[in-house]
């Protein structure tokens, strides 16, 4: 029976291999799990000789020149089920299948307020100064009575508005679907893009990455935000002009901005947003939480086990 290779790549955390019970694997499988990141020819050559690869979300890209220079790859696993890191129909191409899983919990909501009570109330500047015995440097706001603005009103959206809602925002929102009867479902306004900057005093961005959404925020909607307004992003980087977003920082167009996604990940240590005032920046943790991974890395183990049994589960692409 010939051995067949698995890697599960990007184990930023060190705990996948204690999340599944890998070890109920047939002894010709073999499981290799990595902790750190690669990109280009050090990617293909760490995954040339592998049968399987394991992604976690979009960590690793597997582009078509990628593909293409890893002759052993017969299958891949991803961890959710939306992979945009992934051409699919070079995937087709070669015969290989791609299985997902479900998403767990939904903790980029949470995360979401994590970043704006952390801009409204400057924790993080708070935190560094009074280790430095200092106390009381900055003069924070409440959110009660602000305006919540969110850029789209799905699951996530909904859930962002809820929280605000509870804190005594008002809450608006707008999206290109987004319909005034779904808005107030959510007991949310619908207003229009322009105004959805010009009103919030707290802006989030909750849509998903497509071509229609790339881009979709630029150096002319932050011109219509409050100088006393923060930007909260916690979707996708490519949705946001990220050069606007830093001139807008800068230059005093918004007040500060918290951010979970970027153009390159991990972030390159030369990145211009950790140059900008103003800044409460995350390493994509959106979907980082226990209760997501314990859901991933299972189910993960039962794409693996229902491939060898030449009955792919959970197939996407």
């Amino acid at each position: 029976m010939k051995n067949i290779r698995i890697a599960v790549l990007d184990d930023f955390q060190s705990v996948v291999r204690g999340l599944a019970d890998w070890g109920r694997l047939p002894s010709h499988v073999s499981v290799a799990i990595f902790n750190d990141h690669v990109e280009g020819e050090a990617l293909i050559d760490r995954a040339a000789s592998f049968d399987v690869l394991v992604l976690t979300r979009e960590r690793t890209k597997l582009p078509r020149e990628v593909i293409a220079q890893l002759p052993n790859l017969k299958f891949i696993v991803t961890t959710g089920m939306r992979n945009l890191g992934i051409d699919y129909d070079a995937c087709r191409a070669r015969g290989i299948p791609v299985s997902g899983t479900e998403a767990g919990s939904s903790p980029t909501a949470e995360l979401a307020w994590g970043l704006i009570l952390s801009l409204a109330r400057h924790i993080p500047e708070e935190d560094r100064s009074l280790r430095e015995g200092k106390w009381q440097t900055r003069l924070g706001f409440a959110l009660s009575g602000k305006v919540l603005g969110i850029l789209g009103l799905g699951k996530l959206g909904a859930q962002v508005a809820r929280v605000g809602q509870a804190f005594g925002m008002t809450t608006i929102a707008w999206s290109q679907n987004l319909t005034a009867e779904r808005a107030a479902e959510h007991s949310v306004t619908r207003v229009d893009k322009a105004e959805l900057f010009r009103q919030s005093d707290v802006l989030t961005i909750h849509v998903l990455e497509s071509p229609r959404t790339r881009g979709l925020v630029g150096r002319e909607d932050f011109a219509l935000m409050k100088p006393s307004a923060i930007f909260v992003n916690t979707s996708r980087s490519s949705i946001v002009d990220q050069t606007a977003m830093i001139e807008a920082l800068i230059s005093g167009i918004i007040a500060g901005a918290g951010l979970d996604v970027f153009d390159k990940e991990p972030l390159p240590p030369d990145a211009a947003i950790l140059a900008a005032p103003n800044t409460v920046l995350t390493p994509h943790l959106g979907y980082v939480s226990r209760e997501s991974y314990q859901v991933y890395y299972p189910q993960a183990l039962e794409d693996i086990e229902a491939w060898l049994n030449d009955a792919p589960i959970r197939v996407i692409g």
